[in-house]
């Protein structure tokens, strides 16, 4: 659960904005005590259904801390709010950061005034449609809160795409299509297991209307539409949602990648050496290690190997192939696509494995959304 905003029965700015978006009661000893109280009975009153508390939603960003973004700010109001989630419940978890555009000198701002002294988690929102930007910044959010309490793990708490033109928020302007939604969710989601965050998060269920920038009274103002759902919605004039949802093609994406990804797994380094040869079918070379995202997973019944291509999901669609070696001590192997859920055996002219557990595949079809390898069993939990 996220703890936000603010209450318009503090402050004039709060009376003024729809919601209060973007309104944290930091100014007076009135809305800090009210503030409290309500973490207090919030926390008390869902003791034994949500555990997890998220402070505040993207101070980082003017819309969501409207007088002016401030890392001290942000510090002073977190470690309050975690101490008193702490003391409202000793069993609860508490998330701080939550940050969508300042990663490292606004959160060390916010860190230096002892934030993480009672926080469990640091979150972070991704908008992007190039996924390879993620593993940067996760390196550096995993290991900045480090300085401070090494007990701290990274949440990715937000990431998705539009699935038309025409909407408000994050990526707005982008050509986005039903297929392209599909495809920055598959590869992010895959990109962030292969960053081992403590969880994934994909916003969101539904379009909807974000209401982030609105003026009390000013409807035109707040109904900023958002097409992120992996479900579509119709509004009425009034912005409520109408009629039946509808699965988008993201929807079964998230669907596959849930089925194939349930129950506990762990990261894997796979013994694997690429070896790129000509494909007298695509008249050039194929893609190397250097040109493709890759990695594994493990359990106990067995293991994954993801890759795929990523190149500009705005202007391509993808295919080509790979060869390389890779050791597996189980004696089988299937393909895996997440964006239809399809399973291949593979014939003897890709994949061949010799007595002693080497695999070698012969141009694998590599396309620009993740393409999975099943190694014995991993399907069955």
């Amino acid at each position: 659960m996220c703890l936000c905003y603010g209450n318009d029965l503090y402050g004039e700015n709060a009376k003024k904005v729809y919601g209060a978006v973007g309104c944290p009661p930091i100014f007076t000893e009135e809305e800090k005590t009210a503030w409290k109280k309500y973490v207090q009975a919030t926390v008390e009153h869902y003791k034994d259904r949500v555990l997890y508390y998220e402070i505040w939603n993207e101070p980082d960003g003017e819309w969501c801390w409207k007088h002016g973004v401030n890392g001290t700010e942000l510090g002073e109001f977190t470690l309050a709010t975690a101490k008193t989630i702490k003391e409202s419940n000793p069993l609860a978890k508490t998330i701080g950061g939550a940050i969508c555009l300042r990663p490292i000198a606004f959160l060390n701002q916010a860190f230096s005034t002892g934030m993480g002294k009672y926080l469990d988690f640091i979150s972070f929102h991704e908008y992007t449609h190039d996924e390879t930007l993620v593993f940067e910044r996760v390196k550096a959010l995993r290991s900045l809160p480090q300085k401070y309490n090494p007990n701290i793990k990274i949440i990715q708490g937000e990431s998705g795409s539009q699935s038309k033109r025409g909407g408000q928020g994050a990526l707005k302007t982008g050509a986005w299509t039903q297929e392209k939604q599909a495809k920055q969710l598959a590869r992010h989601t895959v990109a962030d297991l292969l960053t081992n965050v403590y969880f994934t998060s994909y916003f969101s269920c539904m379009d909807m209307i974000e209401a982030l920038n609105g003026s009390t009274g000013d409807k035109a103002s707040y109904l900023d539409f958002a097409y992120f759902g992996v479900l579509g919605a119709d509004f009425d004039q009034d912005g409520k949602s109408v009629g039946e949802y509808t699965p988008k093609k993201s929807y079964y994406v998230l669907q596959n990648i849930a089925s194939v990804f349930s129950g506990e797994f762990e990261l894997y380094e796979f013994p694997c050496v690429f070896t790129p040869t000509y494909s007298t079918g695509l008249y050039e070379f194929e893609d190397d290690r250097r040109n493709v995202i890759s990695g594994g997973f493990k359990r106990e019944s067995g293991e994954l190997f993801a890759l795929w291509k990523p190149t500009n999901i705005m202007t391509t669609n993808y295919e080509h192939t790979v060869s390389f070696e890779i050791y597996s001590e189980y004696d089988c192997v299937r393909l895996i696509d997440v964006m239809d859920g399809s399973i291949y055996e593979l014939p003897n002219e890709i994949v061949t494995r010799d007595e002693f557990g080497t695999y070698r595949f012969n141009h694998l079809p590599i396309k620009d959304t993740p393409m999975l390898l099943e190694f014995g069993k991993f399907l069955e939990k």
